[in-house]
């Protein structure tokens, strides 16, 4: 059954529908890579900075830009996840 269900099934569409929550997600998106996310992000980089120089390590700084880089590209990664489409091995 399973192997049958696995050739014969169909196309699988990731974040179809939920249209009515669109303007929330281009708010959030907007605010993540617009101006505020860059603030956001510098000052997560610039708190790294200051925590790497008080600790003396330079990993506080690496965990302040990765965070700012990751606030950054999250709209984009969370696009590319929910936009997927898996095709069915035998067409």
């Amino acid at each position: 059954m399973v192997v049958g269900l696995m050739v014969f099934g169909r196309m699988a569409l990731a974040g179809t529908g939920g249209e009515e929550f669109d303007p929330i997600w281009q708010s959030l998106q907007g605010w993540m890579q617009g101006t505020l996310g860059r603030v956001v992000a510098g000052a997560m980089i610039l708190v790294g900075l200051v925590g790497g120089v008080v600790r003396q390590s330079i990993m506080a700084f690496a965990t302040g830009v990765g965070g700012g880089v990751g606030l950054y590209n999250s709209p984009t990664v969370i696009e590319s996840i929910m936009s997927a489409t898996i095709h069915p091995a035998f067409v």
